[in-house]
């Protein structure tokens, strides 16, 4: 009976090895959301979406990206996306420490179970493009003015 509580002991151990790993995964969907819908994403991770709102699956948590988004209409914008440490992911890292998971603690903290991607979701407002003008005519060039006659070399009055 003396071995079986040591070796229950270091299974549940293992068994609470990379909490977050286990609990949250390494990749979360990033949702993209804009006013007005129907514009296209595309992130420099090389994954699009559209129309918006919508929803890149399977993203890495740790990953770190630009969207650009485009509506006809409406100017072009670019966000960055970056990542932090979850509360979840953070509860699950402490879970680690505090019960000796120092290998799950290594994992969690190396394959970015215990970060979130932000902002998730991605809310944008599109703003309108200025109207582009037609171009007016440019009227034909004017011949250039004759220069004006050189004028006579001044006259010294004698002085009084």
């Amino acid at each position: 009976m003396k071995r079986i509580a040591p070796l229950a002991l270091l299974a549940a151990f293992a068994l609470v090895s990379a909490c977050a790993t286990i609990t949250r995964g390494t990749t979360e969907a990033f949702v993209i959301e804009t006013e007005p819908g129907g514009a296209t994403a595309k992130t420099s991770l090389g994954t699009m979406c559209e129309p918006t709102p919508c929803v890149i699956p399977k993203v890495s948590r740790e990953a770190e990206f630009t969207v650009t988004i485009e509506k006809e209409g409406y100017k072009t914008a670019t966000y960055n996306i970056t990542h932090e440490t979850a509360s979840g992911g953070g509860a699950a890292m402490a879970g680690n420490v505090i019960l000796g998971g120092v290998i799950g603690a290594a994992i969690d903290g190396n394959n970015g179970a215990t970060q979130q991607l932000v902002p998730n979701p991605l809310k944008v407002t599109l703003e309108k493009a200025e109207p582009v003008a037609a171009a007016e005519p440019v009227a034909a060039a004017a011949e250039p003015a004759a220069a004006p006659p050189a004028s006579e070399t001044p006259v010294e009055t004698p002085a009084s």
